[in-house]
Parts: structure tokens; C-alpha cells; sequence
């Protein structure tokens, strides 16, 4: 006895890695309930039997591996498809690319050509110019949609200078390895050059900004949308003569501190008050981030009561400015 549900058709998308021309062009094609859709890396290859009456597309680049898999299957499959929005499979249109991209083009693409119509595959197009030039090959034309955004952005930043704290820029990684991972609305923003690219490019979600002027990062600190900043100081002499200017930075982008104790920051605030003062453990400094990411009420209060401290220590120094300036010519 059937449940009466319809059976849900399985598509197996192929792609490189997570792209914009999957989200804008294909995965708005298959939305709708009755379809189950397998993103695959060029390394993820199913069992054949996982194939079995799905529809396949490539995505702009079909891999060996793929080419051995699908020879073997197609007549399995439901459908075959190949999906370019650049024209690929055309050496001379990429001209004035670099060359290890066009040598990408032959091995990924162009190469494919013939297996592609020896398998009957079908050609989708995301342009009518590439409809035109391929009329040959009866094309269907697919138009995009705008990809969402995600509901709910949480947005993690570090902007320590790298010259001074490349260990805690190290200090940090693990942590925002696990909360990456535990949280699939938060990403992370840091300032850095190369080297910091590299420790953090294994890590989804992570912007890595260059290094700003200072009149260039006041601007950019501006553009608010912020919601947990990172002050970690490890114990080192040159931390510890630290004033409590981050708070401000912090603050000032609406977002809620993460403090290391017996700092100048840590000093000026109350925990989970004004933000939050965790030790050196990259555990504790995970689930404290958590908390503020995942808890909206509890984020609010706490940004509420920073901005409140913020103007009680603007009040106190402009008392010392009034001290300052009785001095004597």
C-alpha cells in the first residue's frame, strides 16, 4: 500500500565548490518539495546505485572522475545535463584570460565537448548569446533569480593588527573553528594580509579584510551589522600597557565585547553585564560567543547596557579634560 505522497525525483549537482552560478541559475530551478537535491564536490562520487533514475547536471566543469561514473551509468539516468553561464567550451573566447585558467577551460570543459554529445547529454545556457552560438545543440535557456540572504547574519570580527597580535590572531582560530561549526549563522570578520588568509581559508564564512588606514577603518567600523567583537590579550609585556579604546571600537559598530580578564577593557566592564570576560580557553571562549549568537534577548541587553557604559566613560574623561587644561603657560 502506497502512502499516496509523490515520489521525490533526485538531482545530483556537480560543481567545483558552493558557487554563485548554482544558486542564481539551478538550485531555484529545483526548489519545490518534490525534488531532492545532492550538491557533490568534484570528489564526492556516489555509489551507482545512488544514481539510479537521477537527473545529473554539471555545473560549468565535469572532473574524470565524473566522466568515468556517468559513462558507466548513463543509461541509468534520468537525464544529463551540462550548465555554463561563461562560454566554456570555446578556447578562443577566453583569449585574454590568464593561461592557467584557460588550461582549467580545456581539462574541465572544452575536453568534454564530444563525451557530452556522445552521451547525449542536454546543454542549458544562462545567456541567449550563448543560445544563439550553440543553436546546434538545442539549448534551453535558463534565467536566474536572486539568491536569499541568509535570516539571521550574526557577525563575529577581530580587528587586532597583525604586527602586534599575531599570537592572538593564532589563539583565535580553534575557537572560531568550533563556533563556525556550531553555528551556521555566523560569520567571521578579520583584518590581515596574506598570512592571515592562509590560517583562516580552511574556515567557512570568513572575511579577511586588508589592513585600513586609520580615517578608512573609522568609516568602515560605521557600516554597522556587527554583533560580537573579540578583544583576546594574551599575557605578553606588550599587552599589558593596553588602554580601553577597543570597548569603544567594539561598542561603537553596535556589537557586544568578548574580554580577556585583567585587561583595561575588563577593567571598565562588568561580565555578562556591559560583555562578557572569559579566561585564556579557547572552549570557554567558543561558548561564549555562542551565547551572544544564539541568544537575541540576552545579546540586546548586553549591547544596551555597553552603549550606557560607553557614554559613563565618555563623561569621566571629559571631567580629566577639564583638569587637563588648567596648566600654566
Amino acid at each position: 500500500m502506497t502512502s499516496g505522497l509523490p515520489h521525490k525525483q533526485t538531482v545530483f549537482l556537480i560543481e567545483e565548490q558552493a558557487n554563485p552560478s548554482t544558486d542564481f541559475f539551478i538550485l531555484p530551478i529545483f526548489s519545490a518539495d518534490n525534488y531532492t537535491v545532492i550538491r557533490c564536490r568534484h570528489a564526492d562520487l556516489p555509489n551507482r546505485e545512488a544514481l539510479a533514475q537521477a537527473l545529473v547536471i554539471f555545473v560549468r566543469y565535469i572532473p574524470s572522475a565524473w566522466v568515468k561514473l556517468i559513462t558507466a551509468t548513463r543509461h541509468q539516468l534520468r537525464g544529463l545535463i551540462f550548465f555554463m553561464d561563461d562560454d566554456v567550451l570555446d578556447f578562443s573566447a577566453s583569449a585574454q584570460m590568464p593561461l592557467s585558467y584557460r588550461n582549467k577551460l580545456v581539462r574541465l570543459a572544452l575536453s568534454r565537448y564530444t563525451w557530452l554529445r556522445r552521451q547525449n547529454a542536454r546543454l542549458w545556457v544562462s545567456t541567449p548569446y550563448l543560445a544563439d552560438k550553440y543553436a546546434d545543440w538545442q539549448p534551453k535557456l535558463v534565467l536566474p533569480t536572486p539568491t536569499p540572504f541568509p535570516e539571521r547574519i550574526r557577525r563575529i570580527f577581530y580587528h587586532g593588527s597583525v604586527a602586534t597580535h599575531k599570537a592572538d590572531i593564532r589563539w583565535l582560530r580553534p575557537v572560531l573553528e568550533e563556533v563556525l561549526h556550531k553555528d551556521q549563522h555566523a560569520v567571521f570578520e578579520i583584518i590581515g594580509k596574506q598570512d592571515v588568509f592562509r590560517l583562516y581559508q580552511g574556515l567557512p564564512r570568513v572575511t579577511v579584510l586588508h589592513t585600513l588606514k586609520w580615517p578608512a577603518y573609522q568609516a568602515f567600523l560605521a557600516m554597522r551589522e556587527r554583533h560580537v567583537g573579540l578583544n583576546p590579550l594574551l599575557d605578553i609585556p606588550f599587552n599589558r600597557a593596553r588602554s580601553y579604546t577597543k570597548f569603544f571600537d567594539i561598542t561603537r559598530c553596535g556589537a557586544v565585547g568578548i574580554y580577556t580578564p585583567n585587561t583595561a577593557c575588563a577593567a571598565v566592564i562588568n561580565h555578562q553585564q556591559q560583555g562578557l570576560v572569559v579566561g585564556l580557553d579557547q572552549a570557554a571562549w567558543a561558548q561564549a560567543i555562542l551565547s551572544l549568537t544564539q541568544n537575541d534577548a540576552y545579546w540586546q541587553t548586553l549591547l544596551h547596557n555597553a552603549q550606557a557604559k560607553m557614554l559613563e566613560l565618555t563623561v569621566q574623561a571629559q571631567h580629566v579634560y577639564t583638569d587637563l587644561r588648567k596648566f600654566d603657560n
